[in-house]
């Protein structure tokens, strides 16, 4: 019953939260265009600082595990394959195979990760996440492109890629993160606490406008990829990565960051990236909506199982 108790007082916020975003947007206090701006400003200003305000505040020495990184960045390249070959055998459409693909394999992991993390283990183990963000947030970029450009047969541009990634706001922050710890650089008081001020509307505000960016008004057209992508992403990966993982000796804060990696939602940055690179975008789009909702169940269910094996 504790589990069960702990389990629901982690997910339940996050649905909570995001709850107050689709009801906000029923009373046209959102529209469109408010939410394009707001999740721009979002990604670029308030999530950057808060990964870097968790990666300042991190000790190195007790987070940093390379061979926890080695293990992640291999199991997505990994499932990224073997999803490579799967995809075309399942959807005929070119333009959906690189939405599906995309939907199936690339987490929300920046905006779940975190507030999971701390809920569980407390902000001091926040780091061991904040630091996997540093990797698999560029690792999720790269692959994306990569599928989205083959399945539009396009030519692979690998000088844009790399530009994209290096511009990308979350990746310069998690480099000015790392940098601040290894050069042990001391930020000025006032500034930290800014920072720190600042950072704390991230989690919120990004679970409020991804609630307020539910639409249901494509299910009946895209209810095979949809079903196909929730059902694989919130329960079928989770099944045969979570067992991996648990046999190579993973447990507590790191085995509960892997479960939120291929667990979490699709990325709501997936949509914008289908838009921008001719995939279908309407379809990405159902895809962030219901593995978000769904999730709220299957990440419950998941972090209760673990719970319940002593685990985490």
């Amino acid at each position: 019953m504790e589990n069960l108790i702990l389990s629901l007082n982690v997910v339940l916020p996050l649905f909570l939260t995001m709850s107050l975003g689709y009801f906000l947007k029923y009373l046209n206090l959102f529209d469109n265009s408010t939410l394009d701006r707001m999740n721009n400003i979002t990604f670029k200003s308030f999530l950057p600082m808060l990964l870097f305000y968790n990666i300042y505040k991190t000790d190195l020495h007790d987070t940093f595990n390379l061979k926890l990184i080695i293990f992640s960045v291999t199991c997505v390249i990994v499932l990224y394959l073997i999803l490579y070959l799967l995809v075309p055998l399942i959807e005929k459409d070119n333009k959906k195979r690189g939405a599906l693909l995309q939907g199936l394999f690339r987490s929300n992991f920046v905006i779940f990760g975190l507030p999971i993390t701390e809920s569980l283990f407390g902000s001091e183990k926040v780091g061991v996440a904040a630091l996997l963000i540093a990797v698999i947030v560029p690792l999720f970029n790269m692959l994306s492109v990569l599928a989205l450009e083959t399945f539009r047969g396009g030519k692979l541009n690998f000088k844009k890629i790399f530009i994209g990634i290096i511009k990308n706001p979350l990746i310069i922050a998690s480099c000015l993160g790392v940098l601040t710890l290894l050069l042990k650089i001391k930020i000025p008081t006032a500034i930290e606490k800014t920072i720190s001020d600042v950072s704390k509307i991230a989690t919120p505000l990004s679970l409020i406008l991804l609630g307020a960016s539910f639409k249901f008004d494509n299910i009946k057209k895209y209810l095979k990829q949809t079903t196909i992508a929730v059902i694989g992403k919130t329960i079928l990966i989770p099944c045969i990565i979570l067992p991996i993982c648990i046999m190579f000796g993973y447990r507590d804060v790191e085995l509960s960051t892997l479960m939120i990696i291929f667990a979490a939602p699709t990325a709501i940055s997936s949509f914008t990236m289908a838009k921008q690179m001719d995939s279908d975008s309407d379809l990405a789009s159902q895809i962030v909506v219901f593995t978000s909702a769904f999730c709220v169940i299957t990440v419950f269910m998941w972090i209760f199982i673990l719970k319940q094996f002593y685990l985490i």
